[in-house]
């Protein structure tokens, strides 16, 4: 038994080393791995042009500046229908007609009484004055005579009611009735929309209804189809005083004379760009994400800007400017194209290596959180990291 267990321990001195050459291998692995993924991973954006930062774009919705609900303001059966859906009209032009008949024999017996009335206040006239008739049979002879003029009035436009005509120049947008059918009087019949002239309705977010005023100060546009390439000036129509209690946007509506060779028809979508660039104090002004400023230990703003050949960060003082949405104004030694850091900014420092990760793969922040987290006295507001007061070179803490 000795000899067995002193064979054992005569192997040890060979045994030993091995160990240690291969708990020194994995060491050296983990070091290895360690050493190859020390990126650190940011999402970044793309400094834009300074004639791109100051638009802003809203999807928009066109109506007719002019439309109507056209109906009867008499009852009947329908005798003529002229037109269809889709068709242009004229202002004046007769859309429908009712069966007149029971309107004219209407006219026809007015008119009888009045005839008669008139003869009798002509003929008392000349009576009172002569002394044959009181004055109060001739007061009732006048009354008639009025009455009756009221009357055949009021059956002749009764009788012209029967007609359905087209209010303005437009296109005849829907026709719901037919032809021989019994309608009442205000139920609708026609939609007509004006072609001149074309509406479009943006729903404003509060924080830029603020700073501006939207009747004479912003340039705005309407553009069609993907490129957006032609645009054309709109004219500021109104803006609703009054928030909409769900999205808490208000509603704005511009205007423009229909374009030629365009087919645009109510219902149809557009894009709004208001130009936004007057509103920043420097005209090289840059507009990024709010999430993409950071400040110092004496609160001085700046951005992580990527140099992409050598996959490192840097800090770039900047100057900022108005708060648009989730956006701000911002001056300074940038470029466009440059790459930007917009989320991790809390974590870098001076030449750390950085991996970009995909726009898909960060939120992006809601304007009231981005309010919360530029206000330092918010308890949303990054950390002041990396601070001199720490001991610390700035951004050196990870």
């Amino acid at each position: 038994m000795y000899s067995r267990n002193r064979s054992c321990f005569r192997h040890w001195p060979f045994v030993l080393p091995v160990l240690s050459l291969l708990l020194l291998g994995g060491c050296a692995e983990e070091s290895l791995d360690e050493a190859v993924d020390v990126a650190r991973p940011v999402k970044t954006v793309v400094v834009p042009a300074p004639a791109e930062g100051g638009e802003r774009k809203f999807p928009a919705r066109i109506e007719a500046a002019q439309k109507a609900e056209l109906s009867f303001r008499v009852p009947g059966k329908v005798q003529q229908l002229d037109v269809k859906q889709g068709d242009q009209v004229s202002a004046g032009q007769v859309l429908a007609k009712l069966d007149a008949t029971d309107f004219e024999i209407t006219v026809a017996d007015r008119q009888a009484v009045f005839d008669k009335a008139r003869k009798d206040y002509l003929r008392g006239k000349g009576l009172v004055d002569d002394g044959h008739i009181s004055r109060t049979d001739f007061d009732r002879m006048e009354s008639e005579f009025k009455s009756a003029g009221a009357a055949l009035r009021q059956a002749k436009q009764d009788l012209a009611y029967t007609e359905l005509r087209a209010p303005f120049d437009g296109r005849l947008a829907k026709r719901h009735i037919e032809r021989f059918e019994e309608v009442q009087a205000k139920q609708p019949v026609f939609s007509v929309r004006g072609t001149k002239t074309l509406e479009f309705i943006i729903d404003v977010p509060e924080d830029l209804i603020k700073p501006i005023d939207l009747d004479a100060d912003v340039p705005v546009y309407a553009a069609f189809g993907a490129g957006l390439e032609e645009r054309f000036p709109l004219n500021f129509k109104e803006v609703a005083t009054r928030a909409d209690p769900d999205t808490q946007t208000f509603e704005t509506r511009f205007t423009m004379p229909a374009p030629e060779g365009l087919t645009l028809l109510p219902g149809m979508t557009a894009t709004v760009i208001a130009d936004m660039r007057q509103f920043v104090d420097d005209d090289q002004a840059f507009f990024l994400p709010a999430t993409a400023i950071a400040a110092d230990s004496a609160l001085a703003p700046f951005v992580w800007v990527v140099d992409q050949e050598a996959g490192t960060v840097r800090k770039q003082p900047v100057k900022l400017g108005r708060l648009l949405g989730t956006e701000i104004a911002v001056t300074g030694d940038i470029t466009p194209g440059q790459h930007v850091v917009t989320a991790g900014t809390g974590y870098l420092q001076e030449g750390m290596r950085v991996r970009t990760v995909a726009q898909s793969e960060q939120a992006k922040p809601r304007a009231d959180d981005v309010q919360l987290m530029l206000d330092p006295k918010s308890p949303l507001a990054k950390p002041a990291r990396n601070t001199a007061a720490s001991g610390d070179t700035p951004g050196a803490d990870q």
